[in-house]
């Protein structure tokens, strides 16, 4: 374990972490979340070979085994050390295997605001994992790191994510005119937010 550099500055509510963060484990009642390991990358190279992640994230397409690797080796330890990207491999308690991703992206000059995402596997969907996944890092974002507004957005037309934003309590805002990019095309997208206020038990 990498040890913290003494008389770090107390990172304010609300505010993006100073230094290295510490990946964190979050537990539901059917679900791991934790860091992406080494030992995950073939499983997410197989998953991300479906057409409809590719279709609805911004996942390289087509998905090669080396974006799996960069996903795991660099985007996610980095994302965590900076808290400015924080990236969970989601596994089913029962059996270990890999149901999907969430990402707590910071929206920069935004104090306060992160923005959620997540992909799921297809062998799983339709269990009720991916909210049951979002609504952990949700509250954790906005009681842990208390953060005063957690967005989603997605493309017009993805109806899955959008159920699952409505099942996690996120009241839907409106939508935005080509504004989210995903290689190199602007997308209308749909956006929502949440707040502590909104939790429910």
């Amino acid at each position: 374990m990498e040890e913290q550099p003494e008389h770090q500055p107390e990172a304010q509510p609300g505010t993006p972490p100073v230094g290295t963060v510490e990946p964190v484990v979050l537990t539901t009642e059917r679900l791991i979340l934790r860091a992406p390991r080494e030992s995950d990358i073939d499983a997410v190279f197989a998953a991300c070979q479906d057409a409809e992640i590719q279709r609805w994230t911004v996942v390289p397409s087509p998905y090669r085994r080396e974006d799996a690797e960069f996903y795991v080796r660099e985007l996610a330890i980095e994302g965590w050390r900076t808290g400015e990207n924080r990236i969970w491999s989601v596994f089913e308690r029962e059996s270990g295997a890999l149901v999907g991703s969430q990402g707590l992206m910071a929206c920069p000059g935004r104090s306060g605001v992160a923005e959620v995402g997540w992909w799921a596997t297809k062998e799983f969907r339709g269990r009720g994992y991916t909210a049951e996944a979002a609504r952990a890092v949700v509250r954790y974002a906005l009681t842990e790191l208390g953060l005063r507004r957690v967005e989603w957005l997605a493309y017009v037309g993805n109806e899955g994510s959008r159920a699952v934003a409505e099942k996690v309590g996120f009241r839907f805002e409106g939508t935005l005119r080509s504004y989210a990019e995903q290689r190199g095309r602007f997308h209308d997208s749909w956006v929502a937010g949440l707040l502590a206020t909104d939790l429910t038990d």
